[in-house]
C-alpha cells in the first residue's frame, strides 16, 4: 500500500465502504452479525475492510499530515486510525455492537469525507 498515490488510496476507501455497505445491507442489528457462519463471515470481512481503510488513511496523513484535515478535525481521522489498531492488536476485542455501529452510522460521513478529498486532488 505504501506505493499508491493520495488519490489511489482515496479510491481504495471508497471501494472498502462500499463493499461494507454492501455487506451489511441485511445486517439490521449486531446480533445479525453472530447469527450464522455466512453472517460471521460478513462481520469478518467487515472488520477486515475497516482495518485496512484505516491503514490507508495511516499513509495519507504519514505523507502529508494536513491533507486530512482539509475536511474533517484530527480528532475525526484519529478515532478512524485507532480503530484500524484495535483491530490489528485486540482483534479479540471487538464487539459486534461497535462494528455495527460503525458500518449502520459513520460510513455515510466517511464516504462523504473521501470524496471531498478526492476532489480536492482532481
Amino acid at each position: 500500500m505504501n506505493k499508491m498515490t493520495i488519490l489511489e488510496l482515496l479510491a481504495f476507501i471508497q471501494e472498502g465502504i462500499t463493499l461494507i455497505k454492501r455487506r451489511c445491507k441485511r445486517i439490521d442489528t449486531a446480533d445479525d452479525f453472530l447469527f450464522d457462519e455466512d453472517s460471521l463471515d460478513k462481520f469478518e470481512a467487515s472488520i477486515m475492510r475497516l482495518q485496512t481503510i484505516g491503514e490507508a488513511l495511516k499513509n495519507i496523513d504519514k505523507r502529508d499530515n494536513t491533507f486530512l484535515l482539509q475536511v474533517a478535525p484530527k480528532e475525526y481521522w484519529s478515532e478512524i486510525i485507532r480503530m484500524r489498531d484495535l483491530i490489528s492488536h485486540h482483534y479479540a476485542d471487538i464487539q459486534a455492537d461497535i462494528i455495527f455501529a460503525i458500518c449502520k452510522e459513520e460510513l455515510d460521513d466517511l464516504e462523504q469525507n473521501i470524496q471531498k478529498l478526492k476532489e480536492k486532488l482532481q
